[in-house]
């Protein structure tokens, strides 16, 4: 009788085993097979309307977490499209109006100990990256970055972008593998027209030879393609489905001003 209980508890136990394994398999099947939708962020722009985007975490994993991070934390509420080029781009998303600004690890991330301003490595084939072969097509949104080139230090803007993004209005080709796209607009590309097409200052080109470009009421040099009365983002939030994408992975800005100051006695400013 003895003996018979203890096969019983044994069978039982060997039972027990064999379908928490099943169990554990099945879970991971589960995992490994579940359509999970990628994120879409929804950029709502003041007077204008609605855009979607849907991003690919595939394609530019580090560039969509840091977004989304700084998306959902409520950096861009408020900013603007301060760039807005027909047949090219409108780009927005500079820290607090100054587009010479990087985001902060702070902005990204809480309990930071000591917060400086950070970067993200470009996730493009010039940079050494293989995943991204997203093409800049007409909606695609992208990361905007810093261009050293014309200074001889033209991998150094690679690893720049922070928090300013761009989005297409027209196929080009020429930023294919040296910028960062990440997603695309599923919704309201009428609007991105439309804000493409807003009035600005001047354009690139506008100004006859010895003609100085406008100044704002501080006496700041005007930028050209940038609009009269800027689009204003009233928020971007980013749905997730439930997926944690983390915090992205930072670098040290290049300090270029520093540089020429060190070897020159001048910044560029």
């Amino acid at each position: 009788m003895k003996k018979i209980l203890i096969r019983i508890l044994l069978i039982l136990g060997i039972l027990l085993v064999l379908g928490g394994i099943v169990f554990a398999c099945l879970g991971i099947y589960k995992k490994a097979t579940l359509d999970i939708p990628n994120p879409v962020a929804t950029i709502e722009v003041e007077d204008f309307g609605t855009i979607k985007v849907e991003l690919y975490p595939d394609k530019a994993p580090n560039t969509v977490a840091n977004f989304i991070r700084l998306a959902n934390r409520g950096f861009y509420n408020g900013s603007s499209f301060h760039r807005t080029v027909p047949d090219f781009v409108i780009q927005g998303g500079a820290k607090d109006g100054d587009t010479t600004a990087s985001p902060m690890l702070s902005d990204i991330m809480d309990n930071v100990e000591e917060d400086e301003s950070y970067n993200i490595p470009g996730e493009f084939i010039a940079n050494g990256y293989e995943d991204n072969n997203l093409k800049h097509e007409a909606g695609v949104i992208s990361m905007a970055r810093s261009d050293y080139s014309s200074y001889g230090y033209t991998t150094e803007g690679y690893n720049s972008a922070g928090c300013q993004f761009f989005i297409t209005t027209d196929d080009n080709t020429s930023l294919d593998g040296v910028y960062a796209a990440f997603g695309k607009v599923i919704e309201g590309m009428d609007i991105v027209e439309e804000i493409s097409n807003v009035e600005v200052y001047y354009r690139d080109g506008d100004l006859k030879d010895g003609e100085e470009a406008p100044k704002d009421d501080d006496g700041n040099t005007i930028e050209s393609d940038t609009p009269v009365d800027e689009p204003v983002i009233t928020s971007i939030s980013v749905e997730t489905y439930g997926v944690d994408y983390g915090v992205p992975e930072t670098v040290t800005p290049f300090d270029i001003n520093s540089l020429f100051y060190q070897q020159y006695g001048q910044s560029l400013n």
